[in-house]
């Protein structure tokens, strides 16, 4: 096989995983007439240069949040500053890895006293340059390099020893039907995190509503607030208040310039998602 048909079957292949959002190594070898052997070959490539993520069996596509950026967007940031103004004076809340999820840190200067617990080490490196100096806990457990998080039944026991006022979660996509969902297969622990709090937030941008990702992370019995930003349609907002949803829709502040990136663990921006 030529390095140019090669190209082009990987083209394809990125270009397959953008539509349908998964797919494996089976449906790929008979899709590209080719060995799935020369299929495993072609992922393991392009997981090498950033181009999917690679899953047993096959591959998801790399979310958009995973990829660099200069800087958390403006409705991640409007996000961040509505999740941000629910927390009061010396709350204690739990916060899930993810862009999303950090870009509600900065917004955290003012507040006093919080006890902040997170399994993320980006949000932890986030917290630790504030000012004010919030009490920061980690969950330990297993180190995930893909999504820079710990997982794992560790992290799951360290969590079921507190109790928290809020707890801060993302997702990759908002399944109306069924609740949020994510690309992580490990979606035990930001369950204990809902367990474990007395009220639970998502934040996510509107434009994940309609992203049906196999793995459910929440289901909407599990949340109780759902902040986005202003995008989000009037149809859409009605379906989730009768879901009994609080829902916070957060205007983008475009007077704001972009933030600097808070990066994680040496020079290179790490795999989060959400």
């Amino acid at each position: 096989m030529s390095k140019r048909n090669t190209q082009q079957r990987r083209h394809g292949i990125l270009h397959l995983l953008n539509e349908v959002g998964e797919t494996t190594v089976e449906q790929l070898a008979r899709q590209f007439g080719t060995s799935e052997v020369t299929i495993r070959k072609d992922l393991t490539a392009m997981e090498n240069h950033g181009l999917l993520l690679r899953r047993h069996g096959g591959a998801i596509p790399v979310p958009r949040e995973l990829v660099h950026e200069e800087g958390p967007s403006g409705s991640k940031r409007a996000i961040g500053r509505a999740a941000a103004e629910m927390i009061p004076d010396h709350h204690r809340i739990v916060i899930d890895y993810g862009r999303t999820t950090a870009a509600m840190i900065p917004e955290l200067e003012s507040k006093r006293g919080l006890v902040v617990m997170t399994n993320s080490l980006h949000v932890a490196n986030a917290l630790r340059e504030l000012e004010n100096e919030p009490t920061l806990l980690m969950t330990g457990g297993t180190w995930d390099p893909h999504f820079e998080a710990f997982q794992g039944q560790v992290a799951e026991q360290v969590l079921r020893g507190y109790d928290f006022d809020r707890a801060f979660i993302g997702a990759d996509g908002i399944d109306l039907q069924r609740g949020t969902c994510t690309f992580n297969e490990q979606i035990g622990l930001s369950r204990v995190m809902a367990e474990v709090a007395r009220e639970v937030v998502v934040l996510a941008e509107s434009s994940k509503v309609g992203k049906r990702i196999p793995n459910l992370e929440l289901s909407w019995e599990q949340v109780d607030i759902l902040v986005t930003d202003d995008g989000l349609a009037d149809a859409v907002g009605q379906k989730l208040e009768q879901l009994g949803i609080q829902l916070i829709c957060a205007a983008e502040d475009r007077s704001r310039g972009a933030q600097p990136e808070i990066l994680m663990g040496g020079e290179t921006p790490g795999l989060m998602r959400k």
